[in-house]
Parts: C-alpha cells; sequence; structure tokens
C-alpha cells in the first residue's frame, strides 16, 4: 500500500514534471523543477536521514509549480526580485498545502509547512534552518558552476557570501566537502576567507 508520504510526493512530482524547461544530466533531460526537488530530497537525506515529515515535504516542494511565476513578469533589479521571491515563497506554501490536504494532512501540518516554505525562523528554528542549508548547498553543488560562467567575480563572491551567511555551521561543514573545478575552488576561497 502506498503511504500518504509517497502519494504526496508523487503529486508533488507529477506536477514539477509539467515544467517546460529541461535540464541536461548526462544523457537524460528531466523537467527542471522535478529535478530539482529531486536534488533538494537527496541532500535533505544526507544531511538529515531522520528529518521529520514535515521538513521532507518543504524540501521536495519548495519549487512547487515555480515556472507558473516566470522571473520576467517582474521588474529588473533587487526590488523586483524581492517582490518575485516573496510572491514565490507564498504561491508554493498554497500549492504545496493545497495538495497535502487532498491526501488528508492536518491543518498543523499545514501550518508547518507553510512555516518551512515561507523561510520563516532562519538562524532560531533549526528545521527552517536545515532547509535552508538544504537550499544552499542544492545550489552549491548543482547550479553554482553555471551560475559563476555568467556573472562577474565581484557578484559572485557576493552572492557566496550571502548564501554562506544563511548556513548554518553544519551546513558550512557539509558545503566544504563539495568539489569544485579551480577556478571556482579560488573564487569560494576568496569569498568565505578560506
Amino acid at each position: 500500500m502506498i503511504d500518504r508520504l509517497e502519494t504526496l510526493f508523487n503529486l508533488i512530482d507529477g506536477a514539477n514534471s509539467q515544467d517546460p524547461h529541461h535540464d541536461q544530466v548526462g544523457e537524460h533531460c528531466y523537467p527542471r523543477e522535478f529535478l530539482y526537488g529531486q536534488r533538494m530530497s537527496l541532500w535533505l537525506e544526507r544531511m538529515d536521514p531522520l528529518a521529520p515529515e514535515v521538513l521532507k515535504i518543504a524540501a521536495r516542494g519548495q519549487h512547487l509549480r515555480r515556472f507558473d511565476i516566470p522571473r520576467d513578469h517582474y521588474p529588473e533589479g533587487r526590488t523586483g526580485y524581492l517582490n518575485w521571491r516573496t510572491t514565490l515563497y507564498r504561491f508554493h506554501a498554497d500549492r504545496l498545502t493545497d495538495l497535502m490536504q487532498s491526501v488528508g494532512y492536518d491543518e498543523a501540518s499545514m501550518l508547518r509547512v507553510r512555516t518551512l516554505v515561507e523561510k520563516r525562523g532562519i538562524k532560531t528554528d533549526a528545521e527552517v534552518q536545515r532547509l535552508e542549508d538544504v537550499i544552499c548547498l542544492v545550489f552549491l553543488e548543482y547550479y553554482f558552476v553555471d551560475f559563476a560562467a555568467r556573472h562577474d567575480e565581484e557578484k559572485l563572491i557576493g552572492i557566496v557570501q550571502k548564501t554562506w551567511s544563511k548556513m548554518s555551521d553544519e551546513g558550512h561543514h557539509f558545503a566544504l566537502t563539495l568539489s569544485f573545478p579551480e577556478s571556482i575552488q579560488r573564487l569560494l576561497g576568496k569569498a568565505i576567507g578560506a
């Protein structure tokens, strides 16, 4: 019998599989947000094999149907970016709790997932911090090298410093185990002073 969490993951994966954007991994091509959700779950399992169910849900659904609200629908610049991100937090939380309700999760679980996905309590709530660490690790491992190729060093150093400041000491420990090309290692060293 398929349990409720597996049913929910199937719903999340199905929704994210509708992403029109795809990423190549080896010989395979995957819908971008489907792949992101898988990577989030893998990193959470690596960091916290005993993570509570609500944290597993938040990690898998953190970008639920992100493709429905493209960045280019908001003005360029920091203000437009922040408005887009705030809208996405609520959008992801709403979609995710709708799916949770459809498979029988209780109100307390849905409220907790909303808090996690909306990132309320970074640095003060251990589970929100764990989710933030996972987000940062997924970015660093899977997306940073390509991101770095599109931006100048000064901007990249600032982004790495902001990312690093969001992470816990445990998140830093895991980040320091990642392998990067030598040019990226140098840049990271400049950014974090290592």
